[in-house]
């Protein structure tokens, strides 16, 4: 756990601080020096008395007692020093920065295990090791460059990296991005981002404490305590935004189901980070894009205007906000009319509002007032202002940082202009403003937010769900694939509408069932693992010759152990799926289904259990949304009959966590019901 020692010490001692500024423990050193920490600090040096114009000691047992320790020194001697540390001058936090521990091998590991155990077992807490340290208020303990300018408004930041660490520092700087504090947490022996998570969540003060907070991690080896945390600190009123690296993989696993082959770490995460309300990011420039976007005043809506004097930027935003599921709207005529009479000839105001290349300052400034309160269908805006020599860049500036502060409704400026205004650009930053140098990774940034839920509730949906008989099903059924039969009372323990089916052994028990259900039926294959692949489906068969024809081939195939027939549903075609992820629990993906669910690849995630809200994210999600809204005069589906098949579905899975793989595939969706048609469940105990 995070103690305050850690945080606002007020003694440090610098193990292996040099006059060596290319050493780690010389850059350490000099920068708490240059950060003018306010409290005692030592040096342990074995050959000087005096580093850096800092006392120091040549024997770790002689200096006083100190709150936290640095160390960067060999791995060896570091269990040594922490022993001495903990026992006889009552340290309770240390930042290791050395390497050659648990990433070294298997001695390393155990090196790791044994210093990490010490400082538990005395109640301290241990940062890293193979860190770059930590920046707080009270000091810079870090041996990298450069430091971030600190504010009480910045972004808190931890970093399982600490060379990607500087790289996303290094990208925010630019942007005017300020921090409040910086955590690199390297090996994460004792402490990693769930725990500096729980730390910002335990002290979060509103109005006082950062908003916003950053995360880069590789590994997520709590997900119940990061979900917590994170869920419980937006739902206070912060931010968070983060990059989960390392979830690709070498290529598709086998698996028996087309969840199996597509739900993976990955998706995992994905659903993890819905469920908690964090904003994703793909990489280090998007991430430090996210956070200047939570700098200013919240997007309550998906509808933006554009205001440039550059056709190109407008269009690429116009393009990056569109794809993403963001509004550009037109318009109204008399609004046009309004914001053209304020216009050079030649302007356009169709939104985006195109001043052109002659625009003024004082053009600009009328046509945001405009936007902000005469246009009530409009929730934020982008100013698209490049130096084009015409116009004096120190005014465009404060205009901008005025309005960003006056204004109702957010105002995003992209001011691409780094180079020839880089002194008028800098003023601006320093006033506490951001900037958004390129208007597509913007965009993208606005899109990534957008898309992003609320945290969820922590409560799981159980009206008409059945768990005695769902436990029952499950106790006793055996591991593998559940028989047709259990699948249709499983389901049905869950509520979840499935079409009416039966399974034949017989030519003579086909056609007593199928003139039972009516035609047209569909036959499908039982055994084979994926029927399509070898024929195993037929459908719309409407009279008995042809059932009986096709039941005769379907026998015929390698593996057939009965056939199945179906009630003939017509509609749209769905998918939902759930894979069960070891620490994470079950992953559910929907999407359009049949073929459609490999060839597209088109699917959302979740993680179980889902609340409506959740699975009605999700679906919005998808690609082909349109497709299940309707188009192109086809009917769409009832959404919110499937967002209830997948909340069921997830609060059955709540309950069998022995169900490793579900296949819900294909769904048939019309505007009144969704029906399961073709189901697998796989089973380990």
């Amino acid at each position: 756990m995070i103690n305050d020692k850690l945080i606002n010490p007020s003694g440090i001692v610098v193990v292996g601080g040099s006059e060596d500024l290319l050493k780690p423990g010389g850059k350490i050193l000099k920068n708490i020096i240059d950060g003018k920490f306010p409290g005692d600090l030592f040096v342990v040096n074995p050959k000087q008395d005096v580093v850096q114009g800092v006392k120091s000691y040549r024997d770790i047992r002689d200096i006083p007692p100190v709150d936290l320790a640095i160390i960067a020194v060999p791995s060896r001697f570091c269990y040594d020093i922490v022993n001495v540390l903990v026992k006889e001058k009552g340290t309770s936090a240390f930042i290791i920065i050395s390497a050659g521990f648990s990433e070294a091998g298997e001695e390393g590991r155990k090196l790791e295990k044994a210093i990490a155990d010490l400082i538990e077992n005395s109640g301290g807490c241990l940062i890293g090791p193979n860190c770059i340290g930590v920046v707080t208020k009270t000091y810079h303990g870090v041996f990298t460059t450069p430091v971030p300018k600190l504010s009480d408004k910045g972004c808190d930041f931890v970093s399982g990296s600490g060379a990607t660490a500087l790289f996303i520092i290094e990208s925010a700087l630019p942007k005017g991005l300020s921090f409040s504090s910086v955590f690199s947490v390297g090996n994460s022996a004792q402490t990693g981002a769930e725990e500096v998570l729980e730390y910002w969540d335990l002290n979060y003060v509103p109005g006082e404490s950062s908003p916003i907070k950053l995360i880069y991690v590789e590994t997520i080896p709590n997900p119940d305590k990061l979900l917590h945390h994170a869920s419980s600190l937006i739902r206070k009123g912060c931010r968070i935004a983060a990059i989960k690296a390392g979830t690709t993989e070498a290529g598709s696993r086998a698996a028996s189901s087309h969840t199996g082959a597509m739900a993976s770490s990955d998706s995992a995460v994905e659903a993890l980070f819905r469920k908690a309300g964090i904003v994703r990011c793909s990489g280090r420039e998007e991430l430090t894009t996210v956070a200047s976007v939570f700098m200013h005043k919240p997007l309550k809506g998906r509808n933006i205007a554009i205001i440039t004097h550059a056709g190109g930027p407008a269009v690429m935003l116009t393009d990056a906000l569109s794809s993403g599921g963001m509004n550009i709207p037109k318009l109204e005529a008399g609004d046009q009319n309004q914001i053209l009479a304020m216009m050079n000839p030649g302007a356009s105001a169709v939104n985006p509002i195109d001043m052109i290349a002659t625009a003024t300052v004082d053009q600009l400034d009328r046509i945001i007032e405009y936007v902000d309160k005469q246009l009530p269908g409009i929730d934020g805006m982008s100013v698209i202002f490049g130096n084009n020599g015409l116009n004096d860049m120190t005014e465009v500036y404060e205009l901008l940082h005025r309005k960003i502060n006056e204004c109702n409704k957010p105002l995003y400026p992209i001011l691409p202009s780094i180079s020839s205004s880089f002194m008028e650009l800098e003023n601006f930053m320093n006033k506490g403003n951001v900037n958004f140098p390129d208007e597509v990774v913007l965009g993208r940034a606005l899109t990534r937010i957008a898309n992003t839920p609320f945290p969820a509730e922590e409560k799981i949906f159980l009206e008409n769900v059945d768990v005695p008989q769902i436990r029952k099903i499950i106790d006793n059924s055996g591991s593998g694939y559940l028989e047709p039969s259990s699948i249709q009372k499983l389901l049905a323990a869950a509520h979840i509408p499935v079409v009416r089916e039966a399974v034949a052994t017989s030519g003579k028990e086909i056609i007593s069932l199928a003139d039972e259900i009516g035609y047209p039926v569909a036959l499908k294959v039982v055994g084979p693992v994926h029927k399509s692949d070898v024929g195993g489906v037929t459908l719309n068969i409407k009279s008995q010759k042809h059932l009986e024809a096709e039941f005769n081939r379907m026998k015929s195939i390698e593996g057939v152990t009965g056939v199945m027939v179906q009630e003939m549903l017509s509609g749209t075609e769905l998918f939902i799926g759930a894979k069960y992820e070891p620490r994470f629990g079950h992953i559910i993906l929907c999407g359009l289904g049949g073929i459609f669910v490999e060839v597209l690849g088109d699917v959302s995630s979740g993680l179980a259990p889902l609340t409506f809200n959740e699975a009605e994210s999700m679906i919005r999600s998808l690609r082909a949304y349109k497709i299940i809204k309707g188009a192109r005069g086809k009917p769409g589906i009832n959404e919110s009959k499937f967002a209830e098949i997948i909340v069921r579905l997830s609060s059955l899975l709540r309950f069998a966590t022995e169900i490793k793989e579900m296949d819900l595939n294909p769904l048939i969706g019309s505007q009144k019901n969704i029906t399961v048609v073709d189901a697998r469940i796989r089973i380990e105990k």
